[in-house]
């Protein structure tokens, strides 16, 4: 009865890893997997890159922030 657990929400077995993978090998083929493979980890690179780097701008935005420097008044609004 725990042979499809994955798909009732607990973690995947070893069966239902190797029935993924066959269908995978199936749909895209031997010659087609190396290079899917090699697409995908680039893929996740440049996401955790670009991740990191809105990261770095968002914190850098914050230690940029300053309190704001009242303007000196114009010599219109001066009335004395």
């Amino acid at each position: 009865m725990n042979g499809f657990a994955f798909f009732t929400g607990g973690a995947p077995g070893i069966g239902e890893i190797l029935i993924i993978l066959f269908v995978v090998l199936l749909l895209f083929g031997a010659k087609k997997l190396p290079e899917l493979s090699r697409s995908l980890g680039k893929s996740l690179s440049e996401f955790k890159k670009g991740r990191e780097e809105g990261e770095k701008l968002e914190a850098g935005s914050k230690d940029d922030e300053k309190p704001a420097v009242k303007a000196e008044a114009t010599p219109e609004e001066k009335t004395d």
